[in-house]
């Protein structure tokens, strides 16, 4: 937009250059011809008097020495015609066509204007004056003058002006800059928050300085609308985690209660208090998730240090054998993953162990900072895995198996705060692939 507006105001200031210069180059170089016009209409006029007086006196001598001089002085060329366009007296090289000059100078008509000189032309002029007075003409004097000098004084004033313009284009368009920059300075820093916003910095905020008053009133109220709603995330996140943290102990006491309940049921209640047993694992199960998920939103443990994968990831190698799952990891033993990519592979393992029946294979790469999680399960559709990454989404498929429907969600919150990617991929034949492709580091 910065450049749009700079080619817009530049655009508008060579408009404004060129109604000036170029009136006032025209102008120029007509006052120019009208002062060659006035110059030379006198010569001719003189030598047209001379011209009438030899024809009186039928003596040339006196006109032709007037018209040599003349032509070796100023460069011109003079011809004098009689009333029957007979040549009378010729002085300097005439090239030019005088035929209706001559027929109108014959008629009493003297040359009143000439064709505007430029640097470009014309290289001589023809300027005709009759000769006697009234119905009592003579003949004609014709003057072929050069416009070298004309044309030169035109080139100097043109020259001038194209510099001035160009001098004043530069400027301009530099002002125009300027101007361009200072008008969308508030929609630049603008751009530079709401982008810090999207990647995740929260507490970014517009710095209001230079600018229209409009548009600082602008960052100034973009400010206080971002304050809002951080602020009203900020007590979301902590109602969250405060409620959950407030939670666990009620829970805690519940099951220990209903633990000292047992030896005093009797036989039929035994199924009911197994699943009540269950409902409450549960709710601590979804309790400690929701409190994990705002630890995730509020920043805390995603300071991003790094951590050797491999080990972390041998601690899975025993539970993965008591499924009778094949956990395969083809990772260096070099390698390290923010921790925030750590948990988001101990998620996704969690997941994998869940679903994968017994005898499958998982398997765990990292490569060119892409870490995917690979499984050979029933997997999810394509519009099961659009939806997966969402809170409390379960498949209708996956009912029964015990989870709070927030594991995917933190991953992709742990993925956000790492500057990761998180996509859920289809495994082929059948399966589903966790990929996080990480930021590259500098």
């Amino acid at each position: 937009m910065n450049s749009r507006l700079v080619v817009t105001f530049t655009t508008l200031i060579v408009f404004l250059i060129a109604a000036l210069a170029v009136p006032l180059g025209l102008a120029y170089a007509s006052h120019r011809t009208n002062r060659l016009l006035l110059d030379r209409r006198a010569d001719a006029t003189r030598f047209a008097e001379l011209a009438d007086q030899a024809a009186r006196e039928d003596d040339r001598s006196g006109l032709i020495a007037e018209i040599d001089r003349y032509a070796e002085l100023y460069g011109a060329a003079v011809r004098v015609r009689d009333r029957d366009g007979t040549v009378l007296a010729t002085a300097g090289r005439f090239e030019a066509d005088d035929r209706e000059a001559t027929r109108l100078a014959l008629a009493g008509r003297t040359t009143e204007d000439l064709p505007t000189i430029s640097p470009f032309g014309p290289a001589t002029v023809l300027l005709a004056e009759p000769a006697g007075r009234d119905a009592q003409l003579s003949g004609v004097v014709l003057l072929e003058v050069p416009t070298d000098r004309a044309r030169q004084d035109v080139s100097l004033v043109w020259g001038a002006l194209l510099v001035g313009a160009l001098v004043a284009l530069g400027y301009s368009a530099l002002a125009a800059r300027r101007l361009a920059r200072w008008i969308l300075r508030p929609v630049t820093e603008l751009d530079r928050t709401t982008r810090a916003i999207a990647q995740g910095r929260l507490d970014a905020r517009a710095h209001p300085g230079a600018g229209p008053s409009e548009l600082r009133r602008l960052e100034e109220r973009f400010n206080a609308m971002a304050d809002a709603v951080s602020n009203a995330m900020e007590r979301q996140r902590a109602f969250v985690a405060d409620a959950s943290h407030e939670l666990r102990t009620p829970l805690t006491v519940l099951g220990l209660r209903l633990e000292n309940l047992e030896p005093h049921l009797r036989g039929e209640g035994t199924a009911e208090f197994e699943e009540a047993m269950a409902e409450l694992d549960r709710l601590a199960l979804l309790v400690e998730d929701l409190l994990a998920l705002a630890k995730v939103e509020a920043g805390a443990g995603v300071e991003g240090k790094e951590v050797p994968l491999a080990p972390r990831l041998g601690t899975w190698r025993e539970v993965y054998a008591a499924k009778g799952v094949h956990l395969i990891t083809e990772i260096s033993e070099m390698s390290v993953v923010p921790e925030a990519a750590a948990r988001v592979a101990d998620i996704a393992l969690d997941n994998a162990q869940k679903f994968v029946p017994e005898g499958g294979t998982v398997t765990v790469t990292l490569e060119d900072g892409v870490l995917r999680i690979a499984d050979d399960g029933p997997g999810l559709g394509e519009e099961e895995r659009a939806e997966a990454l969402g809170r409390f989404w379960r498949s209708g498929a996956h009912a029964n198996v015990p989870g709070s429907g927030l594991g995917l969600a933190i991953a992709a919150e742990l993925a956000r705060a790492c500057g990761a990617t998180l996509a859920l991929l289809p495994a082929v034949p059948h399966g589903l692939v966790v990929e996080l492709r990480l930021r590259a580091q500098p």
